[in-house]
């Protein structure tokens, strides 16, 4: 009803043309009189005068009763069916005798104009109590959100409504950003589904597990797996269909067992420690003075105490991740001189194993911003990636090179055994093992999701190539340490530029770190 206040306003402003008109004619009288019937002094006061009064009396009259009783009529139907107004009867459309077809014409279509809106409002609010009365809607055991185009909630059940510990009010015709917070495991974030399912799906659907959601005014946070289904065309408005399904209490067991490894595993620091030191002073002192058979073991003590040392790292900086305590120092650093020290400090395993590994580092290289000991992780995880799936290839390829981009790229190829093409995209996932190899090769699943999350901190990408039974490419970008931000530079490499790394990411852009 707002656009039929509007017209009314616009009429009124038409009246007041219409009565200025009057006053014009009075003036043009008097120049008319005095410069075209060039009468004297006393006749043109009369004359005027005579002019005047008829002028004052008799035109306004009638363009009062005659010009403007189009205007009236149509102002009239208006008030008539306005909202704000009561008790004004319709306009008697047959004493109308100035453009009678054109306004009946007008007043016909302010009528239906009045009866569409009045259909919306009422089919809009018969959508919103079909919604809230619906049976499965609001019998369905789990917590259910519908969306409209415009990403607003148009109905939430009541298991919704408890398990995001919300009021109706205060959710319903809400922005769903600004009711769920979720945070996920990667970049395949709600949000970006939603948008890329719009630009190119009438329908889709996805699914996602543990995903994170802390309710306003809560200290706990809920995890949960989210169905989605989006269908463009719904002829009720209703585009988007959330589900939950709740899985904190599985999933809150799973990161207090982080949390209890890594306590437990803080304490092997120290005799590990003892250990490799103990395992490179004898390497030094019985050097040449061991036969080859104590030396094959002295090799495989040394890289076994390597492996654990990295296995120890790693689960403590993935608790760091999840707790968002894992702090990076990026300086300028030499990148040929990271990458050759964590070849060599892995070539004794790989030596171990039978196999080589070749290096094909680019000369000329810029300096790149980067914390020299977690970027030193991820190398050695893609080395000891490559020398697990090696099989029986007896080769490992690491290469450094500078991007189109001015990035300096870094792969570790392997030829082994390669990775079906259905698990590529879960290999950075925490936890995540393919099950084809899982019982014949040992690890945890949580060296590459720490990877991702050191080289994302850094500001750079990681990704795979890989064909089953021919092997896999793993590569990552680091960025010069000219490109880093100008106001983010110190000046002062011992200090450095601090850059946290997170496990979780924010669904919507205006939420994300």
């Amino acid at each position: 009803m707002n656009h039929l206040q509007k017209l009314t306003s616009q009429f009124r402003v038409h009246v007041f043309i219409v009565l200025l008109f009057d006053n014009l004619i009075v003036l043009a009288d008097w120049w008319v009189a005095e410069h075209v019937l060039k009468l004297n002094g006393y006749e043109l006061i009369a004359a005027v005068g005579v002019v005047s009064v008829f002028t004052l009396t008799f035109l306004p009259w009638v363009s009062a009763r005659y010009l403007t009783q189009p205007t009236r009529i149509i102002w009239q139907a208006i008030l008539h069916i306005a909202p704000d107004t009561a008790n004004t009867p319709a306009p008697d459309l047959k004493h109308n005798h100035l453009g009678k077809d054109l306004i009946t014409s007008l007043v016909t279509h302010i009528y239906q104009l009045a009866s569409v809106a009045e259909s919306v409002d009422r089919l809009s609010s018969r959508k919103h109590i079909e919604l809230q009365t619906d049976f499965v809607a609001n019998s369905l055991p789990l917590p259910l959100m519908i969306l409209d185009k415009d990403n607003n909630v148009l109905f939430a059940n009541s298991n919704m409504l408890k398990y995001i510990q919300r009021d109706a009010d205060a959710t319903i015709g809400q922005n769903v950003y600004s009711v769920l917070d979720m945070s996920f495991t990667n970049e395949h974030t709600f949000d970006a589904w939603l948008n890329q399912a719009r630009a190119n799906k009438p329908v889709d659907t996805a699914t996602w597990e543990r995903v994170r959601l802390t309710p306003p005014d809560s200290k706990t946070t809920l995890q949960f797996d989210l169905a989605a289904y989006y269908n463009r065309g719904n002829p009720q408005g209703y585009q988007t269909m959330l589900v939950f399904f709740d899985h904190t209490d599985q999933y809150s067991q799973d990161d207090q067992a982080i949390g209890f490894v890594a306590l437990a595993v803080h304490e092997l620091r120290t005799p590990l420690t003892l250990l490799r030191g103990y395992v490179e002073a004898f390497e030094e002192e019985l050097s040449g003075k061991l036969d080859p058979e104590l030396a094959g073991f002295m090799s495989k003590m040394s890289a076994a105490s390597q492996q654990l040392a990295a296995f120890v790292n790693n689960i403590l900086n993935v608790a760091r991740i999840e707790n968002d305590q894992l702090e990076l120092r990026l300086s300028e650093q030499n990148w040929p001189d990271i990458v050759q020290s964590a070849v060599n400090d892995m070539s004794l395993r790989a030596q171990v194993r039978g196999i080589a590994l070749e290096t094909d580092i680019a000369k000329d290289l810029p300096p790149v911003g980067v914390d020299r000991v977690s970027i030193y992780e991820v190398i050695t995880n893609l080395i000891d990636n490559a020398i697990k799936y090696s099989a029986d290839s007896n080769r490992i390829v690491i290469s450094t090179q500078l991007t189109h981009d001015g990035d300096v790229e870094t792969t570790v190829r392997d030829f082994g055994v390669g990775v079906p093409t259905a698990a590529v995209g879960n290999l950075f996932d925490k936890f995540y093992r393919n099950h084809r190899n899982r019982s014949q090769i040992g690890g945890t699943g949580l060296g590459l999701y720490l990877s991702k999350a050191i080289v994302s901190a850094h500001g750079g990408q990681i990704w795979v190539k890989s064909k089953e039974g021919e092997g896999s490419t793993f590569g990552f970008t680091v960025l010069p340490y000219a490109k880093l931000a100008a106001e983010q530079k110190t000046g002062d490499n011992n200090s450095g530029i601090v850059h946290s790394a997170h496990g979780w990411i924010k669904n919507h852009s205006m939420y994300r770190r």
